[in-house]
């Protein structure tokens, strides 16, 4: 789904009136979300689910089909843990083959 998409989802589960405001919505939230990270803080939505910072450790890899070696930094990365509702909803679904 991309973000017109779910501009239009948002909009009638949302009951807002115009895609404009949809998407202010959305556009709210996530930099509501982004920077309370950048905080290296947490947002923890109950039965939805966690957002939060995390360190990345460093790691070393070689570069297939070459003896080329790389090494990353330390760095800091986004993280969702969902909630056990939304955990519990999605096991819900059917699986099916594509």
């Amino acid at each position: 789904m991309n973000k017109a998409d779910f501009i239009d989802v948002v909009k009638k589960v949302g009951g807002y009136e115009t895609k404009k405001e949809a998407e202010r919505a959305i556009s709210a939230f996530s930099s509501a979300v982004k920077s309370v990270l950048l905080k290296k803080d947490t947002v923890e939505l109950v039965g939805f689910g966690k957002f939060e910072t995390a360190v990345q450790k460093a790691k070393t890899g070689k570069i297939p089909g070459s003896t080329k070696t790389y090494k990353t930094n330390d760095k800091m990365v986004p993280k969702f843990k969902p909630g056990k509702d939304l955990k519990d909803e999605v096991a819900k679904m059917k699986v099916t083959k594509k």
